[in-house]
């Protein structure tokens, strides 16, 4: 974009006959697979030609490349084109497209990052934009390089909410390397969009949040090459008008063809009617990039000093954001984003000293996690994203694509469960530790004081997947002495040669630990657990139920599906003479204080007494 040069006539009609050539190949490759969509295909076939062998700066046989211009493809149904690209930049072998779809084969309908040309996950519509902005905002301020990012939409997305969001914070931060391209065709899957071809309201809408945006035909080699050539210092959003099919007569724009090969005989029509519009096979080269992005190296990630808490010093969820600072110093490629939590995260203190590696994505959850996983990819930053426990439910579907994405990102909530009673069951999060534990290859660190917090953020900077690590409101006493923590080992709290019952708890460990003296005065010892959910230390688990007799209690502050009582039941599944009795949260609670919610659920230290009690009776 670094001004518009117009291309030669025969530049253009290269691209014009490129264009149909991938068309062809879009439509052969879907009619084998006998699914796909063909039709979303044609709408931006001009637009993905032009962008690629004009616009983007790239190396054809390095994908990964860390210089390179940033494609992300929004609309997910057009990837037989971004396939039939690679083919023609001599990634791929062309007759590897004719597996599309094939389940020995990585290309899937949806692009995806087992692809090495694919950044990130997308067509969870509506998501690819914020994305997108995440990886420009790390090109322009972390990586200060020339790299720009282009996301391909579709007029559907455009009635997601979170898009917007992500239109907003682009606005506000001047991303003005960042390139949307709105393809406008008119149909969603069953009928036409709300606005069809109104595109001067969409412009209106774009220009509102401090956007350039530019009206063309979308099917216009050369109006496309102008587009891409204006540079501003302002996000662009490139509105272009196309059609589903455009051209061929009988389909184009025409409802009930969404998603559907072509017959065999129509297809074969088609392709015979575009093929006799190709005039030239000439081939043309990608243009590399200027390789101006600094190297980076976010390995072996560590606290630049050991933790400095005392045995019984009290600390809360401000033990996270004091982590979170100190981890900083020893990396800078670590990042903090918060969306206007951060005076009650504490990820507050990490902006106070490293203000240049905090980002502000203000009450936007959903946007916050996607711009996160546009940040992490191609390993140049370590993310922490921090919020209340219950807004990282209403972005599960971002973190659903994120794990597609295989994304490393480490998600930190405060006021996890009932820490949060005051506020109201609106604000109290139950569900998110089972919604996490549903999430393939993610870790759940659960603190339990200031200590095993401040290690749980280091080792989530340096683990893979998705990291969550809840914390709470009440101040707890620190039980640890500086000891080492590893993914998947318990530790031990309290024990003794005659422990009757073992307890496993998280946060509600200090009950756990506060019912221990009730007990002694009926000559009852208990062995306790702090819990670390994922990765699960069965080993001690196993040998602690066997050391009580096989019987386990857990007591959690969540409800009881899909929790801790499940993931140590799944543990100790036919091992015999081992029980495992839960408690819980079973009822939708009210607005109430801990210690009135704790009672009113069953889960304080006398229900965790007489639970021990009720065990030991029953042997």
């Amino acid at each position: 974009m670094e001004g518009y040069h117009k291309p030669d006539q025969q530049k253009l009609q290269a691209l014009k006959d490129m264009a149909n050539h991938l068309y062809i190949i879009s439509i052969q490759a879907t009619m084998v697979a006998g699914s796909g969509h063909p039709t979303s295909c044609c709408s931006t076939v001009e637009i993905m030609t032009v962008l690629f062998f004009y616009a983007m700066h790239y190396k054809s046989q390095d994908p990964w490349n860390p210089h390179k211009n940033c494609f992300v493809l929004s609309k997910g149904h057009p990837a037989p084109i971004l396939y039939a690209i690679w083919a023609e930049a001599g990634f791929l072998p062309e007759a590897e497209l004719l597996n599309l779809r094939n389940i020995s084969s990585d290309l899937d309908g949806k692009s995806v990052p087992k692809q090495a040309f694919t950044d990130v996950a997308t067509d969870s519509l509506g998501q690819g934009l914020g994305v997108t902005c995440r990886s420009t905002y790390t090109g322009k301020y972390f990586d200060k390089a020339s790299y720009h990012v282009y996301c391909l939409l579709g007029d559907g997305e455009l009635w997601e909410g979170f898009m917007w969001e992500a239109v907003a914070f682009a606005g506000i931060y001047k991303l003005d390397n960042l390139v949307a391209i709105l393809d406008i065709n008119n149909l969603g899957q069953s009928e036409p969009t709300p606005l069809k071809h109104q595109l001067g309201i969409v412009q209106k809408c774009c220009e509102a949040f401090s956007w350039h945006t530019i009206i063309m035909d979308g099917h216009s080699a050369e109006e496309l090459c102008k587009a891409f050539g204006q540079a501003k210092h302002q996000p662009t959003a490139i509105t272009a008008k196309t059609f589903k099919d455009q051209g061929i007569t009988g389909v184009e724009d025409k409802d009930s063809w969404h998603g559907k090969p072509l017959p065999q005989n129509m297809a074969d029509q088609i392709i015979q009617e575009i093929h006799s519009q190709i005039q030239t096979k000439k081939k043309i080269l990608a243009t590399p990039p200027q390789e101006d992005t600094p190297s980076v190296d976010i390995t072996n990630i560590h606290m630049p000093t050991l933790p400095s808490y005392k045995v019984g010093a009290k600390i809360a969820r401000k033990a996270y954001g004091q982590a979170l600072a100190k981890l900083g110093q020893a990396n800078n490629c670590i990042i903090s984003l918060d969306r206007d939590t951060k005076n009650s995260t504490f990820s507050d203190l990490f902006r106070k000293e490293h203000p240049d590696r905090f980002l502000e994505c203000y009450i936007v959850k959903q946007n916050m996690v996607s711009i996160a996983v546009g940040c992490a990819t191609h390993d140049r930053t370590i993310l922490f994203c921090s919020t209340f426990a219950a807004f990282f439910m209403q972005a599960f579907n971002q973190i659903h694509m994120a794990t597609i994405s295989k994304s490393n990102i480490n998600l930190c909530s405060s006021h996890c469960s009932l820490s949060i009673g005051e506020e109201g069951p609106s604000q109290i999060a139950l569900e998110d530790l089972a919604m996490f534990q549903s999430v393939p290859m993610s870790t759940i660190f659960y603190p339990s004081d200031g200590l095993s917090t401040e290690k749980g953020v280091e080792l989530a900077a340096s683990t893979k997947g998705i990291c969550f690590i809840p914390t709470s409101c009440p101040e707890n006493a620190t039980i640890y002495n500086n000891e080492d923590f590893q993914i998947g080992q318990a530790k031990v709290v309290l024990k003794s040669k005659d422990d009757s019952v073992t307890v496993i708890g998280a946060v509600v460990l200090q009950e756990a630990l506060a019912s221990v003296d009730l007990l002694k005065k009926a000559n009852i010892n208990i062995r306790v657990i702090p819990f670390t959910i994922k990765m699960l230390d069965q080993k001690l688990i196993l040998d602690s139920a066997c050391a009580t007799k096989g019987r386990i209690l857990t007591v959690e502050y969540y409800y009881y599906e899909g929790s801790i009582g499940e993931a140590v039941s799944s543990a100790v599944v036919g091992k015999p003479g081992v029980t495992v009795t839960h408690l819980a949260v079973g009822q939708v609670l009210r607005n109430g204080k801990l210690d009135e919610l704790l009672k009113m659920s069953g889960i304080e230290k006398d229900a965790i007494a007489q639970a021990v009690r009720s065990l030991v009776t029953k042997a």
